[in-house]
């Protein structure tokens, strides 16, 4: 019972954060939708997705909706799940201004309504570090994922700084030169200094906190019995 308490409590915390973060996220997104990166994350997504006139497509951990309406308009049949209720409100109301048709599902990402083989294309972004089972996630996202489909995630090594010292100073160091070129800019989605902090606590008792990726990903994958078409280990200058 004790277990059950402490992983509500965590799943409680990683909600409320994304829920306080969820208008400044959507003013990310619709910066990403009006610019040059709509473009180039939709080619670099469909570069990689099975060759289909219309892919059923499945946005784990939607947000505000930027992969999920980005597909919809390029003619995709898409539904998107996120466990954040401010999340999809923001999502449907940035679909609806797109005049993009979304089927927006409320759960969590590590164990899906859906039924096996559902979907030929499954998307995500800076999904599976906040998730407690992601192990569980990937075999639930390959479950659900059609013959021939793929799963196409990005994540990053967002709190492993936690537990390496080098890393650490790096990102010390990274902030410091931000806050001196942008002195007015918060980073954090003008999110205040402790409650950052109260998310990096809940980060400690996140499992993949302290696990280099994609190595971690990697041995995953391979359990799993899927085939890795390509590893891009820094999107970043693309994108």
């Amino acid at each position: 019972m004790q277990e059950h308490n402490n992983q509500d409590t965590i799943l409680d915390a990683l909600t409320s954060y994304w829920t306080d973060r969820a208008k400044s996220y959507s003013a990310q997104n619709i910066a990403e939708m009006n610019d040059w990166r709509r473009e180039a994350w939709r080619k670099l997504i469909l570069s990689h997705a099975p060759q289909k006139e219309v892919l059923r497509v499945l946005d784990i951990g939607t947000g505000p909706g930027f992969f999920a309406i980005n597909l919809a308009l390029a003619g995709h049949e898409v539904t998107a799940v996120d466990v954040t209720e401010e999340m999809l409100q923001y999502a449907k109301s940035n679909a609806e201004s797109y005049g993009a048709r979304v089927d927006f599902v409320l759960h969590r990402g590590e164990f899906l309504p859906f039924k096996d083989g559902s979907f030929d294309l499954i998307v995500s972004r800076n999904v599976i570090w906040n998730l407690e089972y992601p192990e569980q996630a990937l075999e639930e996202w390959e479950r659900v994922l059609a013959p021939g489909g793929r799963m196409i995630y990005f994540d990053a090594n967002w709190y492993l700084y936690l537990y390496d010292e080098e890393l650490r100073a790096r990102k010390k160091a990274a902030e410091a030169a931000f806050r001196a070129k942008y002195p007015v800019h918060n980073y954090a989605g003008n999110m205040s200094k402790a409650r950052v902090l109260e998310l990096e606590q809940t980060a400690y008792a996140l499992p993949l906190s302290k696990e280099k990726r994609p190595e971690w990903d990697k041995k995953v994958l391979e359990k799993l019995g899927m085939r890795m078409v390509e590893v891009i280990e820094d999107i970043g200058p693309g994108v």
